[in-house]
């Protein structure tokens, strides 16, 4: 089928290439103004502005008129623990009353937590809860999402986390990738053996989530109190030898060197960034990794924001993601990531749309697929309500602009 979508005010972020964006060019985000775009069979396959259009494509019968509307691709958000059992609000008191992190997690808090909510919950279950986040954060404007286990912390537990994003994979129309994360935190019963959980996950995980085809990438919390340089390595190197690329929690807490770690393994991304030193940031940007920032994660958790201009300035390749977990960032609203990371991190509207589109999709390794509006990319599109300019976006961060979304083609209902 060939959609018209007609009289657009502004068709953003129309490129030619995809290239993943440093410094200056993240700036740099290329409009059309008064725009129209032709959709074949759920695949961009032209646009322009609509004084250019040939007559003869007017009287494509499927039309849509876009007036006053801004069309954007859909965010790519690359970071995210979206299967879980249960919300974590008990907790969140707790740290209005004054607990730390490390008390929380003392008293069964934590990642613990959920893990036990994990244990006690039935795939089906656990598959129901996702579908219907997924569904959510889709009628806010994501197209693309990555998906992380590590709320099992067992054989049992992992495994039937990935099952689940695997059926998610299955179903949706969204273009989701998954990421093995065991190496989220030690589970009770190897607090002090180390050695005995990291066994664990390379000879019992590992070998059935490569046979069944669970995971894209392999990711660690490399933290102090949580996995360290030495573990993180041995952990990402047994993952690569089943094809699984490392993309890691790295910097959150601590500057231990984790972020160079993340580039001598050549990892996609490396995630979060809020205590970055200067080594750290030579490092990232020196090399092939993204640094993907969290800033509602920094915000719920009251930590200072990423260092987004400090990156962005030295050169780094950043994008943004939403985080979305139970514990430290229990919303996957992208379009609340972009109003904080203009509002918290000084990033400009345009860089901050480039980071949680073009850039996200290199973090998930489908820029070829989407990111961007391109001639043989997928039709993963929002409309704005009408508004004013692009920078209203972020600006209104208390408001949904998001008027309708468009998944390879079709509308999200």
């Amino acid at each position: 089928m060939t959609t018209l979508i007609v009289n657009i005010k502004q068709l953003c972020n129309v490129r030619a290439e995809s290239t993943l964006l440093r410094g200056k060019e993240l700036a740099t985000l290329p409009c059309i103004e008064n725009a129209y775009l032709i959709i074949e069979d759920g695949i961009i396959a032209g646009f322009g502005k609509m004084k250019e259009i040939e007559k003869e494509k007017l009287s494509i019968e499927n039309k849509i008129d876009a007036a006053d509307q801004f069309v954007l691709p859909t965010w790519c958000d690359s970071h995210t623990h979206l299967v879980f059992a249960a919300s974590r609000e008990d907790e969140f008191v707790d740290k209005i009353k004054g607990l730390s992190y490390a008390e929380i997690a003392a008293k069964g808090g934590g990642i613990l937590n959920s893990a036990s909510k994990i244990e006690n919950c039935s795939e089906d279950q656990l598959f129901s809860m996702a579908w219907k986040r997924l569904e959510e954060v889709s009628k806010l404007g994501t197209g693309a999402i990555e998906i992380k286990s590590g709320y099992g912390l067992s054989v049992v537990g992992e495994l039937k986390m990935l099952r689940v994003i695997k059926k998610l994979k299955e179903k949706s129309n969204l273009t989701i990738k998954s990421t093995f994360l065991g190496a989220h935190t030690y589970p009770l019963q190897y607090k002090e053996n180390h050695q005995g959980y990291i066994d664990l996950i390379i000879n019992e995980m590992l070998p059935v989530i490569a046979k069944e085809k669970l995971a894209d990438y392999i990711d660690v919390f490399c933290e102090t109190g949580f996995f360290s340089i030495k573990e993180t390595e041995t952990i990402c190197k047994a993952g690569m030898s089943y094809g699984l690329k490392p993309k890691l929690h790295v910097n959150q807490l601590n500057a231990i060197g984790a972020t160079q770690l993340g580039v001598k393994l050549n990892a996609l991304s490396v995630d979060h960034l809020e205590t970055m030193d200067d080594d750290a940031i030579n490092a990232l940007a020196n090399s092939n990794t993204i640094g993907t920032l969290l800033p509602t994660a920094a915000f719920f958790l009251r930590m200072p924001f990423q260092p987004a201009r400090k990156l962005i300035d030295a050169g780094c390749a950043v994008a943004l993601a939403s985080d979305f977990n139970p514990g430290s960032s229990p919303s996957g609203n992208m379009n609340l990531v972009i109003s904080m990371s203009c509002i918290g991190m000084k990033m400009l509207p345009e860089e901050a749309i480039n980071a949680a589109t073009v850039n996200g999709a290199f973090a998930m390794e489908v820029q070829n697929e989407l990111g961007s509006i391109a001639i043989g990319k997928k039709a993963n599109l929002f409309f704005t309500k009408p508004i004013s300019s692009l920078a209203y976006l972020p600006y209104s961060f208390g408001n949904n602009l998001i008027k309708r979304v468009m998944i390879k083609g079709e509308f999200v209902s």
